[in-house]
Parts: C-alpha cells; structure tokens; sequence
C-alpha cells in the first residue's frame, strides 16, 4: 500500500496541532502530527507502543515526569502506559508509529 501525504487530509486535533494518518494495517500505524509554535500534546497514556521522530522544529518533551529538549533529528520510544506529551517551542512536525493502530483515530 502506498499512500501519498498530498492525498490525506489533515484534522485538526487540538489549538495549533494537526494530525494526518499515514500508512496504517495490520498491527502498525504511521501519523504525521504538525504543530504551531506553542500548541501543546497533552500530557496522556495509550495501550500502545510508540515510537516517534521529530521531522522539524523542536519540542519540550515529558515522558514520566521527566521534561527534556528534543531537536529535528531526535526520536523516542514511550512503552504502553507511559504518561509523555509535548509543547512545541517552534512550528514542528512529529512522525508517531503505533503498534498495535491507534482505533481511537480511526473513528
């Protein structure tokens, strides 16, 4: 399956953040999350695991309680649970993979 990003509409999830699922099947899940110089990902947990890259910009980020500068470049791993979220210290773009898929996007 091939999807192309000029083909999937963003929706807008939050003041400032804007998600776009991209490639997603079977037990995995790719989201593009864009985000405006100081929106914030709430800090939250899920049942699934996570990894996620920063495509540009840069992020104060808190994964269990502990809060650190993240750069284009940088990436992360949250176990399922894990209570973690961001605030963009610039406009900013986050690739998230998920295993299992995120159901709750897709509704």
């Amino acid at each position: 399956m091939i999807v192309k990003n000029s083909d999937v509409k963003a929706t807008e999830v939050a003041q400032g953040v804007e998600r776009k699922i991209l490639a997603s099947d079977g037990k995995m899940m790719t989201v593009e999350v864009r985000f405006k110089k100081g929106s914030i990902g709430t800090v939250h947990s899920h049942p699934h695991e996570q990894i996620s890259y920063v495509v540009s910009g840069s992020f104060e980020f808190e994964l269990e309680g502990k809060k650190e500068i993240i750069r284009a470049g940088d990436s992360y791993y949250v176990k399922p649970d894990a209570m973690h979220g961001v605030v963009a210290l610039e406009d900013s773009v986050i690739l998230d993979v998920f295993t299992p898929q995120r159901e709750d996007f897709l509704k």
